[in-house]
């Protein structure tokens, strides 16, 4: 990893990701278990930064921890949240300078800070413990909350999720590459750098409009995704700061060795054509307490796989302690 951070600047990263992702906290004190009323609760980080949230469903308190990075939690709200409501009370959390959520003053937008962020919106909802549903990015995000407070997890999420950032930018640069007709594609070095391989690809990719061919499984869900976000205010702050300065490297470290250590139930969703993350990422994860469920489709299967996405959550949910 060092060696690939060495061989890039900051403005490679930048560029390189922007294409891709087109995705000390308070002392603890004792509290109850508590049954949230769905609406918006009010949540100002010990910074000051006010971040949206939205609870809505029944059943255990479940955080959806979006991708992006930056994305916010609209469309999958908007698209998924009916059959997740079904199975817990969800909670939209747009993270700082994503979404509906306000930017940081000091442009902090590095992983710890932003599971700081995590754990003072449990703290705010006087939760002991919840669970945790990432998606692409975000879950790196969640799994470094899962390590830092396992003890608040009840039960883990992971869906087309990230653990490796530089192992699923490989796989987008290799796979997409091979997508692009042979005709028009100039030699891949494989011995550049991973950001400038991974940003020639989606370049290219994004310049003969195949990025939506690549992402997504059916042709109706980016127009359908269209259709849901426009009109939509978005904070991009997260996303455009993010490359821009050393927090980057707090992403690219590889989160897989932690799994290990981390005893929570885990849900493994992945698509079995999603190389935008490695249709093979999820076999580098060793949660002692894992279930994999690998469903048709690419990137989003929380959106072209509803059935098979709504009946592993769905079992998996009954599993879990009812108590927290």
């Amino acid at each position: 990893m060092q060696s690939i951070l060495s061989q890039s600047c900051g403005r490679a990263w930048f560029l390189a990701l922007l294409f891709f992702f087109l995705g000390v906290a308070e002392p603890v004190v004792a509290q109850q278990k508590t049954v949230l009323a769905n609406g918006t609760p009010a949540i100002t980080t010990t910074d000051g930064v006010k971040l949206y949230t939205k609870v809505a469903g029944k059943g255990l308190p479940c955080l959806f921890v979006h991708g992006g990075p930056g994305a916010g939690s609209y469309a999958i709200e908007a698209m998924a949240g009916k059959s997740l409501e079904e199975n817990f009370q969800m909670i939209y959390l747009d993270q700082r300078g994503s979404g509906r959520s306000t930017s940081a003053a000091d442009k902090n937008y590095a992983l710890d800070r932003i599971v700081q962020d995590l754990e003072e919106v449990r703290q705010q909802l006087k939760l002991e413990k919840w669970v945790l549903m990432s998606h692409s990015f975000g879950g790196i995000i969640a799994t470094a909350y899962a390590s830092k407070y396992p003890e608040r997890v009840q039960g883990l999420v992971l869906v087309n999720s990230i653990l490796n950032l530089p192992a699923s930018m490989e796989s987008t640069a290799t796979n997409g590459y091979k997508l692009l007709p042979e005709a028009s594609r100039p030699p891949l070095d494989p011995n550049a750098p991973l950001p400038q391989r991974f940003g020639m690809v989606m370049g290219l990719l994004g310049q003969q409009r195949l990025m939506d061919k690549f992402m997504f499984a059916n042709d109706s869900t980016p127009v359908r995704v269209s259709r849901v976000m426009k009109g939509m205010t978005s904070n991009r702050d997260f996303t455009t700061t993010i490359f821009q300065g050393p927090a980057i490297q707090t992403y690219t470290q590889d989160m897989t060795p932690a799994t290990a250590t981390l005893k929570m139930p885990v849900l493994v969703i992945s698509g079995r054509d999603d190389y935008m993350v490695g249709p093979d990422h999820y076999k580098s994860f060793h949660f002692p307490n894992q279930q994999n469920v690998v469903v048709p489709g690419k990137h989003y299967a929380l959106l072209e796989s509803p059935t098979e996405f709504k009946q592993a959550v769905a079992a998996f949910a009954k599993k879990l302690p009812r108590k927290a």
